[in-house]
């Protein structure tokens, strides 16, 4: 049995995962699926002062007091800067890290550091509609890619109606590092959505480094063809990617 930690991205929740961790839970492994603070069922616990920081400690703190090691942390969109973070700060506790069609952040970056224009869309919105702090999730189809590349009903609605606000620090708060060596050691797997839209491709277009990582191994990177919310698209194929890291983890410790 293996265990996996899913991590949502931005304005999502631990809903998000619903199909995928049934298909990983029938084949008799643990999973795990929070919600960040002030996110989905936490909603509640947002306030101007929730960061990163926020989001890795309470991660943190969740391995350490339930004593997880060997976890597999999968982290879409915003929570690849998330999962980075919480695997410098306990590299002896990650088997593997997953980064689902999302960045691999370098030290003292912030997602505004990657994505400039995206915050600072954010940052707008925040001050339009949000007392200069919170950021409304984006609700309304964004052309042809849907919103996050869901399209069709009743997903489409339950998408819209599910997301929750999130706080503007969390996107401008860079991450530090404090165990480049150990994380550097941990296996990594990128998951890529090939579709999603003309307003996605040119989101990862205008980002500083390619997506997935040109230099990774063809066996370490993964198409999907669908949108970027592939957990909710494409669930079953998902998992079957996540499902094949459990053995190929037990073959490298010997």
């Amino acid at each position: 049995m293996s265990t996996y930690l899913l991590v949502h991205g931005a304005f999502h929740g631990g809903w998000a995962w619903q199909r995928t961790a049934s298909v990983l839970e029938d084949a008799g492994h643990r999973v795990l699926a929070p919600s960040l603070v002030g996110l989905g069922d936490r909603a509640d616990l947002l306030t101007p002062d929730v960061g990163l920081d926020t989001h890795v400690e309470d991660l943190v703190g969740m391995i350490t007091f339930k004593d997880l090691t060997e976890v597999i942390m999968v982290g879409h969109s915003y929570a690849g800067i998330v999962i980075t973070a919480v695997a410098d700060a306990v590299p002896d506790r990650v088997a593997e890290l997953v980064y689902i069609d999302t960045f691999v952040p370098q030290d003292g970056e912030a997602v505004a550091d990657i994505m400039p224009g995206m915050v600072d869309a954010f940052a707008a919105a925040a001050v339009a509609h949000g007392d200069g702090w919170r950021v409304p999730p984006q609700t309304e189809p964004m052309g042809d890619g849907g919103l996050y590349g869901v399209t069709e009903e009743p997903d489409l609605g339950w998408l819209a109606s599910m997301q929750t606000a999130q706080s503007l620090k969390t996107f401008q708060q860079p991450m530090k590092l404090t165990n480049p060596e150990a994380l550097a050691a941990i296996p990594v797997t990128h998951v890529h959505c090939a579709e999603g839209g003309e307003d996605f491709k040119a989101m990862r277009a205008a980002m500083p480094r390619t997506l997935p990582p040109a230099d990774l191994p063809a066996g370490r990177v993964h198409l999907l063809p669908t949108g970027h919310d592939c957990m909710i698209t494409m669930p079953r194929e998902l998992a079957g990617y996540l499902l094949d890291l459990a053995p190929v983890r037990q073959a490298n410790l010997y």
